[in-house]
């Protein structure tokens, strides 16, 4: 029980990023390459987004004092990055359909295998 109550979400979120990462580089199936790909992009956004945190931060709307306004850009950047990353995905999914149609398999090794003839 030690190390889970000195656990936080800025050190889940690296562990997060690291597990996507192994598992991009050990899967041979072609979707669980691309899963892997967005749970590690689903860890950065949560780490950027968590870091920046201010307990009691209040939204940048006029009449807050800007002692207590969080800061927009983290949060438009990540935005951003959400977009970006669904974007990534859809883009890795709709080149798999292809792949799989014409050379028939999910396999890594396989569709190399296939590409060197």
């Amino acid at each position: 029980m030690a190390l889970i109550e000195h656990l936080t979400v800025p050190n889940l979120t690296v562990a997060l990023f690291f597990l996507g990462l192994y598992g991009a580089m050990t899967q041979r199936n072609i979707i669980k390459t691309i899963i892997s790909v967005g749970i590690m992009d689903l860890a950065a956004i949560t780490f950027f987004m968590t870091a920046n945190y201010n307990d009691g931060a209040r939204p940048p709307i006029s009449g807050v004092p800007v002692e207590q306004m969080a800061d927009p850009v983290p949060q438009a950047l990540m935005i951003t990055a959400i977009v970006i990353g669904v974007s990534v995905v859809a883009m890795c999914l709709a080149m798999y359909m292809r792949v799989a149609y014409r050379y028939g398999t999910a396999d890594w090794k396989i569709l190399i295998r296939r590409l060197e003839k």
